[in-house]
């Protein structure tokens, strides 16, 4: 396609978007709390994969720090805790069996903390006092033939309880437990509140089916959250959507973020992308929260390209949007996940720039 063709329908397109919303996608003010975490003068971040927060406004950071050995194959996990204040608490589960490459940490309504591990394949439930309480997945034994989970064409059959690079976990009211899992399986993964399986839904796009893919398909469920009705909220990166489920894995809806990029978006890093390029990307969920009830709730989301943060209905109207790809505050690298205690006072954690922001939102100014 010609770039001013491109470009014509870019436009046109943003000014049907716009005039579906009643207007443009109004750009959120925000503070970024400078220097938020207070770390000794001998511990550093790495790739900062995961925030979450608890009852007490006390913040978890789940990131690759800790490594030992090569590159590749080393322990790269960590979850660390912050009062506050962002003054530094504690480390979780040092040494754990399950550490091998961090990807996401939530917090439940009774403030135990819940570890996903991408590289061992697990998924951690620690209490409040950080003690593994429930183990679910097992990584592969030591004096098995080493290695990660391959894709191979057709995929290997999921397995109940087993995962191939999970991503993220979340429950619904009752306190069933969901699991996305994640790069290979293509799944979720339903469990009660004890631990017990229960079921699965989803799995991988079939190849005929790439170009258009059907509801219940997906490629890389990176996120997953719940509202207080206890609908399933799935970010189907791969797919550039959000699916919607019932909690009992029925399908409901499709949510996309089709805000048109700006002309001088730019990546943290690589070639600058193509217009057909950036349009593919941008919208694209890695990561999901959804504010906390009673009232109304908020579902957040963001992009790795244009690197903005958006803010939704949950009937997947987009209200507001902010930030860009940089590396200053307020500007993001590669979002990995979001907590958002409340609608205005939402967590960042950045993969590129090895750090989580604490952000202030003022929508009404």
């Amino acid at each position: 396609m010609k770039p001013t063709l491109f470009l014509a329908l870019a436009c046109l397109g943003a000014a049907e978007y716009a005039a579906d919303l009643g207007g443009p996608v109004p750009e959120i003010k925000v503070d970024s709390v400078p220097d938020f975490l207070k770390l000794p003068p001998d511990l550093h971040l790495g790739e900062a994969s995961g925030v979450a927060v608890n009852s007490k406004k006390h913040v978890f950071v789940f990131n690759r720090g800790n490594s030992t050995g090569p590159a590749y194959g080393a322990t790269a996990a960590q979850i660390l805790e912050f009062d506050q204040n962002g003054k530094y608490v504690r480390e979780i589960g040092h040494n754990l069996y399950a550490w091998s490459f961090a990807h996401t940490v939530r917090v439940d309504k009774d403030d135990n903390i819940w570890a996903v591990d991408k590289g061992s394949d697990m998924v951690i439930k620690f209490n409040p006092d950080g003690r593994v309480v429930m183990v679910f997945g097992r990584k592969k034994e030591a004096s098995d033939e080493g290695g990660p989970w391959t894709r191979v064409n057709p995929p290997r059959p999921a397995v109940d309880g087993q995962f191939r690079q999970p991503t993220d976990v979340t429950w619904d009211p009752e306190g069933n437990i969901f699991i996305s899992d994640g790069y290979i399986n293509s799944r979720v993964a339903k469990y009660d509140k004890n631990g017990d399986w229960i079921k699965q839904w989803g799995g991988p796009v079939p190849e005929a089916d790439r170009a258009n893919p059907k509801p219940n398909q997906l490629n890389t469920p990176h996120s997953i959250a719940a509202d207080a009705k206890g609908n399933i909220y799935v970010a189907d990166r791969g797919n550039r959507r959000i699916q919607v489920f019932d909690h009992d894995g029925n399908f409901l809806k499709i949510i996309t973020i089709d805000v048109p990029v700006p002309p001088d978006a730019h990546p943290w890093f690589g070639a600058q992308p193509t217009p057909q390029q950036a349009v593919a990307q941008s919208g694209a969920p890695w990561a999901i929260c959804i504010t906390p009830g009673p009232g109304t709730q908020y579902l957040y989301s963001s992009d790795a390209f244009p690197g903005r943060v958006y803010k939704l209905t949950l009937d997947g109207q987009v209200v507001g949007m902010l930030g860009k790809s940089g590396r200053q505050l307020k500007q993001f690298g590669w979002i990995h996940e979001i907590a958002c205690p409340s609608e205005n006072e939402i967590y960042t954690a950045e993969i590129l720039n090895w750090r989580v922001q604490k952000l202030l939102l003022h929508p009404g100014k």
